[in-house]
């Protein structure tokens, strides 16, 4: 000690041990033992370096003066401070310096954040590393954390989701909910039983529901946690604490609030009410003259490291991966756990991912992270964003059609389509393709390389379609306003609003692919996309071009090919398809049936003599066609019932090119087919759609279900004929063939300049 303190220092320190019996010990210039000052230190209740910061607090009259004395040679000796820190606290104890020396020297002043945990008195790689067996097992046991990956990872979580976002939702929500709504909630929230009962009281009392300081002050101690092993070197770990004070600046004014938002977010973790302990938890940091928080918050963090911190941020989630990932994890949160270098996949999550891909979406090995591009499907965009142009220039379609009236529900959604004219839908899309890739990666087959040229693809496509990050998520908040709820999923506008509002979403911290890149999947252009809707509400509507398939989906289009139509290769495929082009149904209708309708007598005739005799299952058919021709079933009998084979032959070539039994020329050669019949015989879609449902009605076979299939066909025209709901099908956005165009405007925020004709 007499090496490096100042004689007056030193003489008035040993006064001060004295009076507190050191003479019995041994002289302090001499020092002791590092594991007798670890004794002496325990036996005073300080265990580590961190217990000694919170001695110093609030140490201002003298006899607490002299106990801190004798703390920090005892510190000191046991290698818990240098020399210079050691001087330091002696002069402010002695009177010498106005400000107790908490770190204050350039970016080490950030450290001053995490005094709520442990006050750090000396900001060196050496320090934090006297913590390492304590914060290897805090960090073990409590976090979970092994390595360096892992700690990055609940850096990046507690940063962009944490526990915030379930807590200031399920506030929100709960403050929304009926008397009756909130019993339900209670009984979901039985294995939570305290947490939901915290909530609940504070929304009584009116709290608010912020809670970010939880999320963001443990952010800055996971910090030093992850230095105090040596996962992170001092620069990383004083710029993840800075990107914690960086957030934590943008929302709160004061230390105060500050303050207040952690005891909310400590109360709800506990399961406890704290809020009326708060003065008490609280006086020494915001009150003591000589607490680390003396500094106001908005001084804490200075320009220069802000920079650096938010640089690194940044960096750590600049892969393109990660726009795929934020999109997907608003309706996944789990997802945001997978941030920065993914994590190694488990069994049973791989295994999930695998169900997923397997059954939900029908997806074989075979195909690749290829073949995931049929889901992204640039027609349905150009259809939403028709229809909300459309709407605000009041150009929609009739709401009264042939077939039906949409629902007072559907109803009132449509005016909120004229919101969106201004937004591109593509983030609707967007959103779905994003979780595909997510769970092609969670299912760990592979194909690192390519699997990142899609996630470049996503971002670059979604980049280029708004113009910042946040354009995009107002544009998914006006979108799913605007689309009627699907009732097997929630709505996302609050959670997209959350991500919005909130400063440490990763939404905000992405980084845009340079170059131009290609779109995930393929455009199809508008009049193959016309041509594809031909097939209407026969099957699921095509939003874009079909491609050749593996998986159940291939063995169920092949069994009902082969029942539906004897149909078990490409030749006899071909001519079946040739048939429609050139004769089709209609044709059976002309020849065999039209005859009766000049002759009503003879049809009555014929039906009587077919009924009074055992007939075979071909006379049961053709007896049933007359007496539809009789009663002019759905006007089979005024209606050129052509549509019928159109939308047979696009609904049979589509599900050829997912066989692999016609090659894209040749489907597009019958699409092309398809879209000059149907120019030649109908003028609109309420034409061909009345010639649709009477070819289908027409040529159904008799069956007990009659009319409850005919019911479903009138609902399903009714909603392609409105757009209601929007994504039923598309005729209500798209020009009939071979009409005048009548779309506003002539140019699409979907389309790209000088190609009018393709979609974007």
């Amino acid at each position: 000690m007499r090496y490096f303190l100042k004689e007056s220092l030193q003489i008035w320190c040993a006064q001060r041990l004295a009076s507190h019996g050191w003479h019995r010990e041994v002289p302090p210039e001499r020092g002791m033992s590092v594991s007798r000052a670890l004794a002496r230190l325990r036996s005073m209740e300080i265990d580590e370096p961190g217990a000694l910061g919170w001695q110093m607090i609030g140490r201002l009259d003298q006899a607490q003066r002299d106990e801190a004395v004798t703390m920090l040679v005892l510190a000191f000796n046991a290698q818990w401070l240098d020399e210079q820190a050691l001087s330091q606290w002696l002069s402010w104890l002695q009177g010498s310096l106005a400000q107790p020396p908490w770190p204050d020297q350039g970016d080490s002043v950030i450290w001053r954040a995490r005094a709520p945990f442990a006050p750090i008195m000396i900001d060196s790689l050496s320090a934090a590393a006297l913590e390492r067996e304590r914060t290897g097992h805090f960090l073990s046991h409590v976090w979970s954390i092994q390595e360096r990956d892992e700690l990055i990872r609940m850096l990046l979580w507690l940063a962009g989701q944490g526990h915030r976002h379930g807590w200031e939702l399920d506030h929100q929500r709960f403050g929304a909910m009926t008397t009756a709504q909130r019993l339900k909630w209670h009984a979901q929230m039985a294995p939570q039983a305290t947490y939901a009962a915290t909530l609940e009281a504070f929304v009584i009392q009116g709290q608010p529901r912020d809670v970010a300081a939880w999320d963001w002050l443990r952010l800055v101690d996971l910090a030093w946690a992850g230095m105090a092993m040596g996962w992170l070197d001092q620069e990383e770990a004083r710029g993840f604490a800075a990107h914690g004070v960086d957030l934590l600046t943008r929302r709160y004014d004061s230390w105060h609030q500050v303050a207040l938002a952690w005891q909310r977010g400590r109360s709800l973790h506990e399961g406890l009410d704290l809020m009326e302990s708060f003065t008490t938890d609280w006086q020494l940091l915001l009150e003591a003259d000589d607490s680390p928080w003396q500094i106001p918050l908005h001084q804490l963090l200075g320009d220069d490291l802000r920079d650096r911190s938010r640089t690194m941020i940044r960096k750590l989630r600049s892969s393109a991966r990660h726009w795929a990932l934020a999109v997907a994890s608003v309706r996944e949160s789990d997802l945001l756990y997978r941030q920065s270098l993914a994590p190694a996949v488990s069994d049973e999550q791989r295994q999930q991912s695998r169900e997923y891909l397997h059954e939900v979406l029908d997806w074989r090995q075979e195909e690749g992270v290829a073949g995931l591009s049929r889901f992204w499907m640039p027609g349905q965009v150009h259809h939403l964003n028709q229809l909300a142009s459309d709407a605000l220039h009041g150009r929609l379609p009739a709401v009264e059609t042939p077939f039906g009236i949409p629902s007072p529900e559907l109803l009132a959604c449509r005016p909120r389509l004229a919101s969106c004219a201004s937004v591109s839908a593509t983030i609707i899309m967007a959103e779905k393709y994003a979780f595909h890739l997510q769970m092609f990666e969670s299912a760990d087959y592979g194909e690192t390389e390519t699997l990142a040229r899609y996630h470049t693809r996503l971002a670059a496509t979604l980049d280029r379609h708004y113009l910042c990050v946040d354009a995009m998520l107002e544009a998914w908040v006006r979108w799913e306003r605007a689309l009627p709820e699907d009732s097997t999923q929630e709505s996302l506008v609050e959670d997209i609003e959350w991500h919005r509002q909130d400063p440490g979403s990763p939404f905000h911290w992405l980084t845009a692919p340079t170059g131009f890149q290609r779109e995930p999947g393929k455009r199809p252009s508008l009049s193959r996309f016309t041509a594809l809707s031909l097939s209407g509400p026969l099957n699921t509507a095509l939003w874009g071009e079909p491609e050749p398939q593996y998986g159940t989906q291939t063995s169920d289009i092949r069994d009902w090919l082969d029942s539906h139509y004897g149909i078990e290769g490409t030749a006899p495929l071909i001519r079946f398809l040739d048939f429609l082009v050139e004769a089709g149904d209609r044709q059976e209708y002309l020849i065999n049936y039209g005859p009766y309708t000049l002759n009503r007598r003879r049809l009555q005739e014929e039906i009587a003599v077919l009924e009074s005799a055992g007939r075979s299952e071909e006379e049961g058919v053709h007896l049933e066609r007359l007496r539809r021709v009789l009663k002019n079933d759905h006007h089979c009998n005024d209606i050129d019932m052509a549509a019928w084979d159109i939308a047979q032959l696009v609904d049979l070539a589509a599900a050829g090119r997912q066989m692999g039994w016609l090659s894209a020329d040749k489907f597009h050669h019958y699409l092309n087919q398809a879209l000059k019949l149907a120019s030649h015989h109908y003028s609109d879609w309420w034409a061909y759609g009345k010639g649709m449902l009477a070819g289908y009605s027409f040529f159904m076979v008799a069956t007990p279900e009659r009319e409850h299939f005919l019911s479903e066909f009138n609902q399903a025209m009714t909603a392609w004929q409105t757009g209601l709901p929007p994504l039923a099908g598309c005729w209500a956005s798209l020009d009939f063939p071979g009409t005048q165009a009548r779309r506003w405007p002539p140019l699409h925020a979907d389309t790209l300049p000088g190609d009018e004709r393709i979609l974007h």
